[in-house]
C-alpha cells in the first residue's frame, strides 16, 4: 500500500539551500543572543567583594549613628 503523497516528498535543490542558510542563520543569532545575555547578566550581578564591602560599610554607620545618639543623650547634664 503506497503513501498519499509519496511522489511530493523531494524538495527543490533552492529549497535546500534556503533551509540550510536559514539553519545557520538561527544558529549565528542564537550564540549572539546567548552572548548578549551573559553581558547583561554580569552587569546586573556584582561581585561578592562589593557586597561584602557594603555590608560592612552600613554595620559601621549604624553602630556610629547608634554611638553618637547614645553619647548625645547620656552626656546632657542634668539640671540640678
Amino acid at each position: 500500500m503506497g503513501r498519499k503523497d509519496a511522489n511530493n516528498t523531494h524538495s527543490a535543490p533552492v529549497d535546500t539551500y534556503r533551509k540550510q542558510i536559514g539553519k545557520h542563520d538561527y544558529n549565528k543569532e542564537k550564540r549572539k543572543l546567548k552572548a548578549a545575555k551573559a553581558a547583561a547578566d554580569l552587569k546586573k550581578s556584582s561581585s561578592p567583594v562589593k557586597d561584602t564591602v557594603m555590608v560592612l560599610i552600613t554595620g559601621l554607620l549604624l553602630i556610629g549613628g547608634l554611638y553618637v545618639g547614645l553619647y548625645w543623650y547620656l552626656n546632657k547634664e542634668l539640671p540640678r
